[in-house]
């Protein structure tokens, strides 16, 4: 079965995480563009506000409170779309939880937990979604992290998940490859986003938690999502910050260990602004959630290299050639190449 995915209005899009950060904005922007959303995520109340919010702007939306990694509880998050719209056409793993502090200061409780809700919960939701879109098409989007390219000190455990995530996601393509199932799957690796994630994460180190520079707002993440809910892409890097941070990290590994070894528990510290103390710690309870950081930071509302990953690929290679033929036809007569 050839893959032919819907135009977004005509899409049902399932979101996981769907309360904060940028599961709430894909939310929002799905529904701006006017696709019906199954939102869930394990704040009830926060998904009760965002329903009476975007339906009373005309949004058509359904929401089903559910922790990722109870297999049961994501397997609801099917029947609630199936009766509000019929079904869905995409689902997008998003939901994810963290912790600040080296490996050793982690309780193994608190690693485990971690991996329950970003590998675990991803795996329920990709084959609650595999189930429902064989035999119809449509799209899985997971949300990676750059840190799916490489690891950084203080965030062992989340790093791990997300190494952990770009497996899956492989192996889930492949499979689903294999059984022409029809279904496009996507990994999303944003950098840096100013989300309430260093707010929310269980924090040992001896400093309140942030985000490194460059930072990027949510809406970067949800581009990238939708962009993928309509045209199958293997990978998309979003945010030009952290794709620096990855081609630096396959081309010069030693290096690449060295500067985060220098700089990398200093780049994740905020002294004296630790945020809103409503928000700490969402480990194994929701708190308060929202679409960014409460923070002092600056960040970024377009990525370039989002932009350039969403050309047709031969229109990219085509590009290159062009470039190519440029420098070549305008060196000097007898220059070296």
């Amino acid at each position: 079965m050839a893959i032919t995915l819907k135009p977004l209005r005509d899409q049902v899009i399932v979101v996981t995480g769907a309360t904060s950060g940028n599961g709430l904005a894909t939310v929002e922007a799905a529904v701006r563009r006017g696709a019906a959303v199954v939102a869930t995520a394990r704040n009830e109340t926060a998904l009760e506000a965002l329903r009476a919010r975007l339906s009373a702007d005309g949004g058509r939306i359904a929401v089903c409170a559910a922790d990722v990694s109870d297999m049961a509880a994501v397997e609801r998050v099917t029947a609630v779309a199936v009766a509000a719209f019929g079904g869905f056409d995409s689902w997008v793993n998003n939901a994810a939880t963290g912790t600040y502090g080296t490996l050793d200061q982690v309780p193994i409780a608190d690693h485990r937990r971690v991996f329950d809700v970003n590998y675990f919960g991803m795996l329920h939701g990709s084959l609650v979604a595999a189930r429902h879109l064989r035999g119809r098409g449509g799209a899985i989007v997971n949300i990676g992290s750059i840190l799916s390219d490489r690891a950084i000190v203080e965030q062992g455990p989340y790093g791990a998940t997300k190494h952990a995530v770009q497996a899956l996601t492989d192996t889930l393509r492949m499979e689903l490859e294999q059984e022409g199932a029809g279904i496009s799957v996507t990994l999303i690796k944003p950098g840096a986003i100013d989300t309430p994630f260093p707010e929310h994460a269980r924090n040992f180190m001896d400093q309140p938690p942030r985000l490194p520079p460059p930072l990027y707002t949510p809406s970067v993440v949800a581009d990238a999502v939708l962009f993928a809910c309509e045209t199958p892409r293997r990978t998309l890097y979003a945010g030009g910050g952290g794709l620096l941070a990855s081609l630096l990290s396959r081309t010069a590994p030693q290096l690449s260990d060295r500067i985060m070894e220098l700089v990398g528990t200093f780049a994740q510290q905020k002294p004296g602004d630790p945020g809103d103390p409503a928000r700490r710690d969402n480990l194994y309870d929701p708190r308060t959630d929202a679409l960014r950081g409460t923070q002092h930071v600056r960040a970024r509302t377009s990525s370039s290299v989002l932009q350039v990953q969403k050309l047709h690929p031969a229109v990219v290679v085509l590009g290159v050639v062009g470039a190519g033929i440029v420098v070549a036809l305008g060196r000097p007569k007898g220059a070296r190449p």
